[in-house]
């Protein structure tokens, strides 16, 4: 069977309300048990509403749609800073799991990243997110740092720093 995976550049309203749409069910599901529904719903509304969506892409972030067989199964958000990549979002949703497409979403990165001629991909990843950790570490990231950053509203992000150099 043929490789049906692809990416789709967010460009449209549209687009941007299916990510946002698809967002809020992969954070719900998957982050409440991590940092609790308070927090999901902030981050939802700060990082991952159409709002946000929209004024991310004004900034120079770029959102893809992940595709396999037509099926809309995750997304993932990137910005080019300092002659890196930052991988700022990488969601699939939990019934597509396990089909590799997060290995094939950073194929499509890293092709990107030596088109652009940028050195590294980087990411922070929350360090209970004991699934997402263990994907990125199998993909070749290195933890390189930690991260506590106050996102507003007494939250708190506590992270890993990671990196994969090109």
């Amino acid at each position: 069977m043929a490789d049906t995976f692809q990416t789709i550049k967010v460009e449209t309203n549209e687009q941007i309300k299916e990510v946002a749409a698809l967002a809020e069910i992969i954070w719900h599901e998957h982050f409440t048990p991590i940092i609790g529904i308070g927090q999901v719903e902030y981050m939802i509304d700060k990082f991952q509403s159409v709002s946000a969506l929209k004024s991310q892409l004004k900034d120079g972030y770029e959102y893809y749609q992940l595709f396999d067989n037509d099926e809309f199964c995750g997304y993932c958000g990137i910005h080019p800073e300092d002659g890196k990549l930052f991988l700022s979002k990488l969601y699939v949703k939990k019934e597509c799991r396990g089909r590799h497409l997060a290995t094939k979403a950073f194929q499509f990165l890293k092709s990107l990243c030596k088109d652009r001629g940028l050195a590294s991909i980087w990411l922070t990843c929350n360090k209970h997110n004991d699934n997402s950790l263990a994907v990125y570490r199998h993909l070749g990231f290195e933890t390189i740092n930690t991260q506590e950053a106050d996102i507003g509203n007494g939250y708190i992000m506590d992270d890993y720093i990671m990196e994969y150099r090109l």
